[in-house]
């Protein structure tokens, strides 16, 4: 999954749009030149009233693939606590194979703990998530690629395990895993990631890749055959008031300060979004997913018109 020049994609949240809207966002999103669009796997809405609907990932993700044709599609990321390894497998086979072999997996340990609370399903505590994401890696990607699948884990166990057909990438779809802990979660993206997907600004992307460098030394692997994405919420223009409840809520959501935010983000006219994604360029980033919300199509298209041609 390493680019010879950035790429640039979308996450749409399910729960901003009706199905017309969200259909019309990511065919849009093919027809402007981005590479990626990826729902976000929640069952509820988050940061919202949360009776707002919200459609679940997995589904969404299946009938968008048969509405677009070119596009990279994916989820970013799969809560690994919310469905098994054995069953998420072949639910990433199948949408796979729907869409001709452009399933990105993305995965990661899980998060939103109000959401498990709610549904029932079993939270842990992080060193858990971290270890049952580890051990579910193992089994995705032996059933992806063996005739038959063993494995006992703590957490996981699947015996003889038959998983037909295999998915239309060889050896397998790219696993794309979501993390920002340096000592578990890192070492897990080092142990099975083909790209990797953290919030941040240039500095903190800095200063994670040569943790994840030592990680993929241990590992024997090179860090450069990871592609490194950051998940960026964007938004053009001049009138900076108009961007004030973004960062406000942003920052609210990362627990980070608003001038602390705005690093972690694209503002301002074309041109000075150019010189911030170079400088997420000149650390190591070269995929840029873009935190849209569906209705938002004049960002979508300006950065699209605007900044994109930069990096042509």
């Amino acid at each position: 999954m390493r680019a010879a020049r950035p790429r640039f994609s979308i996450q749409t949240g399910q729960q901003f749009a009706a199905w017309p809207d969200l259909v019309r966002i990511w065919q849009t999103a093919e027809r402007l030149g981005y590479s990626a669009a990826y729902t976000y796997d929640h069952f509820m809405a988050v940061m919202m009233d949360p009776y707002d609907p919200c459609l679940e990932a997995w589904t969404t993700l299946a009938a968008l693939a048969v509405e677009t044709t070119r596009l990279r599609i994916g989820v970013l990321v799969t809560g690994n606590t919310y469905r098994h390894p054995a069953v998420l497998a072949k639910m990433a086979t199948t949408v796979d194979v729907v869409s001709g072999g452009r399933l990105d997996f993305g995965i990661g340990s899980g998060w939103f703990e109000t959401e498990h609370v709610a549904l029932g399903i079993p939270f842990g505590g992080t060193r858990e998530r971290c270890e049952r994401l580890d051990e579910a890696l193992t089994i995705i990607r032996a059933l992806w690629t063996q005739r038959a699948t063993t494995f006992a884990g703590r957490y996981y166990h699947v015996a003889n395990a038959i998983a037909e057909p295999k998915p239309v990438q060889r050896p397998h779809p790219p696993v794309l895993i979501a993390a920002g802990g340096e000592r578990r979660m890192l070492r897990i993206v080092a142990r099975h990631a083909d790209a990797w997907n953290a919030f941040g600004s240039p500095e903190v992307f800095r200063h994670k890749i040569a943790v994840l460098a030592e990680h993929c030394r241990a590992e024997g692997r090179d860090v450069d055959s990871i592609e490194k994405s950051v998940l960026v919420p964007a938004a053009i223009g001049e009138d900076e008031e108009r961007w004030a409840p973004l960062v406000q809520g942003y920052a609210a959501f990362q627990g980070i300060s608003p001038a602390e935010a705005r690093q972690w983000m694209l503002l301002g006219r074309p041109a000075d979004l150019v010189r911030q994604i170079e400088q997420w360029l000149a650390v190591g980033v070269t995929h840029f997913v873009l935190t849209l919300t569906p209705y938002n199509f004049s960002v979508l298209e300006e950065f699209a018109a605007e900044v994109m041609p930069a990096f042509r």
